[in-house]
């Protein structure tokens, strides 16, 4: 069975870079809230003062499997972003959730 560092190592350089390019930009697809904050070089100190909170509120954010759309929606932008609510479907275009937790 070949492994995929095999497989890696005997692809030409310009193309191992590619695929490495394009899994990285894959990784960052999908992230978590405490990913994305370390992405944007903000730390939860920083977070929490934006946000009126305490470090400690921030890291449960970070930790919870469920939080308030309103909330998520705050903890993004007190980085700079805007979020936005998609619904996906198979075989059919993502469609942008328009008023939903609108502040």
């Amino acid at each position: 069975m070949i492994t995929h560092n095999d497989y890696m190592s005997k692809l030409p350089p310009g193309r191992r870079r590619k695929i490495e390019a394009r899994a990285k930009e894959l990784l960052l697809e999908e992230m978590t809230l405490r990913e994305l904050r370390k992405a944007r070089q903000c730390s939860q100190i920083k977070l929490a003062k934006r946000l009126h909170m305490r470090q400690g509120d921030i890291s449960k954010l970070e930790h919870r499997a469920d939080a308030y759309l309103s909330t998520v929606r705050q903890y993004v932008e007190a980085m700079g972003g805007h979020l936005d609510l998609i619904a996906s479907f198979p075989k059919s275009t993502p469609v942008k959730i328009a008023n939903m937790g609108d502040l």
